[in-house]
C-alpha cells in the first residue's frame, strides 16, 4: 500500500511545521510520508533542534522549504494540515489533487519572550502539544502506536 503523503505548512517552516512533520513520521512512517514548508521560508529555530533532540528526533539537517516552490512541482498530497494562525493559512495554496485540508493552530515558538531557559520550557510545550495532536490524528487514522 502507499503511503499517505502530508504536507504541513506555516508560516517560516522554521518550528512548527518542522516539529508536525517529524512526528508524523515518527508515529506514522508505515501509512504515511510527512514534508513541511512554509509561506516565507526562514531559517531553522535552534530551540526547536534542541527540544527535538531531547525526546530522540535530530531536524539539525533540515532546510526550511517554500510551500510555493513545492507547489509548482505539482505534487500531489493527501492531506494539507496548516499549523499557523488562522490568516497565514489562508494564504496557502490549493493543491492539485488534494483530498483533505485540515488548520491546527499551535503557538509561534519565534515569538516567544523571556529567557532562553524560559523560552526553551515554552518550545518544549509547544512540541508536547503537537506530539499529542499527531499522535491523536494517528490513532483516528487507524495507525497503531507503539
Amino acid at each position: 500500500m502507499a503511503k499517505q503523503k502530508v504536507l504541513f505548512v506555516c508560516v517560516h517552516n522554521s518550528a512548527r511545521s518542522q516539529m508536525a512533520e517529524a512526528w508524523l513520521n515518527h508515529f506514522g512512517g508505515e501509512q504515511f510520508e510527512a514534508e513541511s514548508a512554509g509561506l516565507s521560508p526562514g531559517t531553522l529555530n535552534p530551540l526547536v533542534v534542541k527540544v527535538m533532540q531531547e525526546v530522540g528526533i535530530d531536524i539539525s539537517h533540515k532546510k526550511t522549504r517554500a510551500v510555493f516552490d513545492l507547489f509548482q512541482t505539482g505534487r500531489l498530497f493527501a492531506y494539507v494540515i496548516t499549523v499557523c494562525d488562522e490568516t497565514s493559512a489562508e494564504k496557502c495554496p490549493v493543491f492539485p489533487g488534494i483530498a483533505k485540508r485540515l488548520h491546527w493552530s499551535f503557538p509561534d515558538p519565534a515569538a516567544l519572550t523571556g529567557t532562553e531557559e524560559e523560552k526553551l520550557a515554552k518550545t518544549r510545550e509547544i512540541r508536547d502539544l503537537i506530539k499529542v495532536k499527531i499522535a491523536n490524528w494517528c490513532q483516528e487514522m487507524g495507525v497503531l502506536l507503539s
